[in-house]
Parts: structure tokens; C-alpha cells; sequence
């Protein structure tokens, strides 16, 4: 029996659920391994924090998908591991081995120079804590007679959840200050600088404060590089990405910055029986930015990859394309929409963003996933 052990519940391993489940391998036994029984949905969570969603409509419910692939779903999550004896090491302290292994966790938040910020800092990953807390943390901002958020980071991730929180604030008769705080490099660093322009002058237009400086957190808020002092009730930081610290000691090749190493068909460069994909690997040979976009076009690479080992057949590459369609929301239900230098913004980029991700969540909440008696494995 072949032990395919998933780790991470992420884009890419919807879709290797999804290609399991039609398939059905013989003499394969599938684990995967999660925190939690559901997969939030990132491309909505801009939407749900403005309150056009109910966080269940964000949801995947994982446990039919795996049932499906007549797998076993472990909730728990991934401390360690030995890529030399086969196995990873789990938070309750079990060993779990494999013969083939995929990983799919998503990166992690920078966060080491707002640390001094305390209870006043929240991280945007993981995404399980964010929802668990947004919720508090607008309630608490209800009671105050004035509210000062400030959202550090310049990427999609940052202008979405500004523009959201924002909104939301308003929306819940919040006296509320809103301040976005980029680099010195701008808003949306890789993109052409017509949509850039573009998401600016809208940024400005919604009445959110935009600063390109660097900055560190203090007790009080944040410290800007000119020595400019911003005291603030909530720090929420979607900065820069770092990987997860339990790869480290993995003994998988690594990047300089701790992602694994994966070739084109996203497997690692330093042990063929290991493959990952998403935010947590890199390319030696092309550049991968860290979005959501690439995780899900390379699913169904993965899937055909996991299978090809099992089955002894070739295996495909993944190709990155040098342009991507981004769908950027903008608190209300109105959104920016860009391909390369193309952009163009209103009410109907928001429906197009909106059919978008309910069909993604619809893929993998159809009737065929329901359960069919598969075991299934929960800790406590």
C-alpha cells in the first residue's frame, strides 16, 4: 500500500482532492492533514469583512472532499519534519510517514518589527485566527467614540483589506480613521504603473491616508522611517511573506528566504518523492509571485503529477504566465479589475469578482463530494 500524505488544505490540494476522488488509485491509502475541517477561501475575505458574505459562504468543508478521495482527514497541524525517514511530526506529537508527500500550507506573516505592538497587532495568515478575531476587534471599535486603523502593507492583500475595514467601520456608524502604510516602493509592486495609478487615485477618493515609508510598531502604533509617530487602536499587518519555520530542519532544499525548491513539474529538487506547491515552494528557474493565482492554475498540474508518480506515467510541467487576471475589491461592492497594463473598475467588476469566487467554492461543494463512509480521523 503507497502512503500519499497532503499537507495543508490549500488551492492546489482542492484540486488533487478533486482528481483523487475521480480517479480513485488503487492500493494508494490518502491522508491529509490540516488544522481545521474547512479551508477559508482568501479571494473572499475582503468581501467578508465588508460584510457582503457570511463567513460559512468563504468556506470549503473538507471533509466530504476527502471522503470522496476515500482518504483520511487528520486535524492537526505540521510542527516538523524528516524528509530522510519518511515522515512528518504533528502538534499532538504523532509521527505521521509516507511514501509520497505533497505540501500545501501557504506562507506565513512578517511580522518580527510590529511585534511591540501586542494585542494591538493582527496578522492577516493565519486565516482561522483573522476571522476569529475581525469580528471582536469591530465590536470593540463600536464602543469607542473614534477608531484609528492602520493596515501596514502595500500589496493587493493590504489595499483590499483597508478598503474593506474601512467600509465596514463606516458601514457600522464607526467614527473611523483609516491609514495605509506601503514601502517606499508604492501599492502593488509588480504591477504596471497604470493600475497602480488606478488603485491610488481610488484609494484616495474613499478617503483612506496612504504613506510610503517603512515603519516599525511601537507600544502606542507604528514609528514612520521620517520619525513620524502614529498612534493607533489596530495594527492589521499584510506585509511581506515569510515561510514556515518548521522547514528549517525539513532537510528539503530550501531558497535563501526558507521556501522549498521545486522544479517544473513542482517537485523538490532534492527528494523526487516530495512535491509542493503555492505560496510555500519556489522556482529556481522562473519567478513565482506569492499569489493565489498560481496556486490554483498549478492544481491541476499537481493533482496529474501525484497521480503520474502512483501510476508510474509522465509528468507535466507548470508554466507560469507572465500576466494574470487580478480582481481587486474595493470595500463596497465595486472592484478594480487588471491584465498587464489593462485595467478598468465599477459595480460590474465586483459581479464579474463575485461569480468568480462563488464558482470556485460551488467546484468543490458539489453534490458528488458527499461522504461515502470513508474513515475519518479528528484530534481532540
Amino acid at each position: 500500500m503507497k502512503r500519499l500524505v497532503l499537507v495543508g488544505g490549500g488551492h492546489a490540494h482542492l484540486s488533487v482532492l478533486e482528481a483523487l476522488a475521480a480517479r480513485r488509485p488503487q492500493g494508494v491509502e490518502v491522508t491529509l492533514i490540516t488544522p481545521a475541517p474547512q479551508q477559508n477561501y482568501s479571494g473572499m475575505l475582503p468581501g467578508w469583512i465588508a460584510d457582503h458574505y457570511p463567513k460559512t459562504a468563504c468556506q470549503i468543508d473538507l471533509r466530504p472532499l476527502v471522503a470522496a478521495a476515500q482518504g483520511q482527514l487528520v486535524v492537526e497541524s505540521v510542527v516538523g519534519m524528516d524528509a530522510t525517514r519518511r515522515c512528518v511530526g504533528l502538534t499532538d506529537g504523532r509521527h505521521v510517514h509516507y511514501d509520497w508527500l505533497s505540501i500545501d500550507v501557504g506562507s506565513e506573516t512578517a511580522t518580527s518589527w510590529l511585534e511591540a505592538l501586542g494585542d494591538k497587532l493582527l496578522p492577516v495568515k493565519p486565516l482561522d485566527q483573522f476571522f476569529s478575531q475581525w469580528p471582536e476587534k469591530l465590536n470593540e471599535a463600536q464602543t469607542k467614540g473614534a477608531f484609528h486603523l492602520l493596515v501596514v502593507g502595500g500589496g493587493a492583500a493590504g489595499v483590499e483589506i483597508a478598503l474593506a475595514a474601512q467600509y465596514a467601520l463606516q458601514q457600522s456608524g464607526v467614527s473611523a480613521t483609516v491609514d495605509l502604510v506601503a514601502s517606499e516602493n508604492g501599492v502593488l509592486q509588480g504591477h504596471h504603473r497604470r493600475v497602480q495609478d488606478r488603485v491610488l487615485a481610488y484609494a484616495r477618493r474613499a478617503g483612506l491616508n496612504v504613506h510610503f515609508q517603512r515603519a516599525v510598531g511601537t507600544e502606542e502604533g507604528i514609528l514612520l522611517a521620517d520619525g513620524q509617530a502614529m498612534d493607533a487602536d489596530l495594527v492589521i499587518a499584510a506585509t511581506g511573506a515569510r515561510a514556515p519555520v518548521w522547514l528549517q530542519l525539513c532537510q528539503l532544499a530550501l531558497d535563501p528566504e526558507g521556501y522549498i525548491l521545486v522544479d517544473r513539474y513542482h517537485r523538490s529538487v532534492s527528494h523526487p518523492n516530495v512535491f509542493a506547491a503555492g505560496d510555500v515552494c519556489a522556482r529556481p528557474d522562473t519567478h513565482m509571485s506569492r499569489s493565489g493565482v498560481h496556486a490554483v492554475r498549478a492544481g491541476p498540474v499537481l493533482a496529474s503529477n501525484l497521480l503520474a508518480v502512483l501510476e508510474g506515467a509522465p509528468l507535466r510541467t507548470y508554466a507560469p504566465k507572465s500576466n494574470s487576471l487580478y480582481l481587486l475589491a474595493c470595500g463596497p461592492r465595486y472592484a478594480i479589475a487588471s491584465w498587464g497594463a489593462w485595467s478598468a473598475e465599477g459595480h460590474w467588476v465586483w459581479r464579474w469578482k463575485d461569480w468568480i469566487d462563488r464558482r470556485f467554492i460551488r467546484r468543490f461543494a458539489s453534490p458528488e463530494f458527499a461522504p461515502t463512509g470513508t474513515t475519518m480521523e479528528k484530534s481532540t
